[in-house]
């Protein structure tokens, strides 16, 4: 059974960087493709970024250029790695593979 369990959200400053954390198991990691997915209230899921089993990234606009996605397949986790984050990243952050989903991270950014 696959599981997937996100970490390093948080409250933070307009502005400020977070580094989201997603570990999983019961799958052969290195096989498989990685999403970081996120919902804000009153919203859809929408989908923040994309890393390949090869490491191709895609991103959404919205978030091009200050989030970087990466993998490290030793430790069998997936970074969604935030920077210059505003109001508009508030929203609860999910780890996403294998048609399974993480709980879920809540991050806060105040103005």
């Amino acid at each position: 059974q696959v599981q997937l369990v996100e970490s390093g959200g948080g409250l933070v400053q307009a502005g400020g960087s977070l580094r989201l954390s997603c570990v999983a198991s019961g799958t052969i990691f290195s096989n498989i493709g990685m999403a970081w997915y996120r919902q804000a209230p009153r919203k859809e899921r929408e989908l923040v970024s994309v890393i390949s089993s090869g490491g191709t990234t895609r991103y959404a606009d919205s978030v091009k250029g200050r989030f970087t996605i990466s993998r490290d397949n030793v430790q069998n986790t997936v970074y969604l790695q935030m920077n210059s984050l505003t109001p508009d990243d508030t929203a609860v952050y999910y780890c996403y593979g294998v048609g399974t989903w993480g709980q879920g991270t809540q991050v806060t950014v105040s103005p």
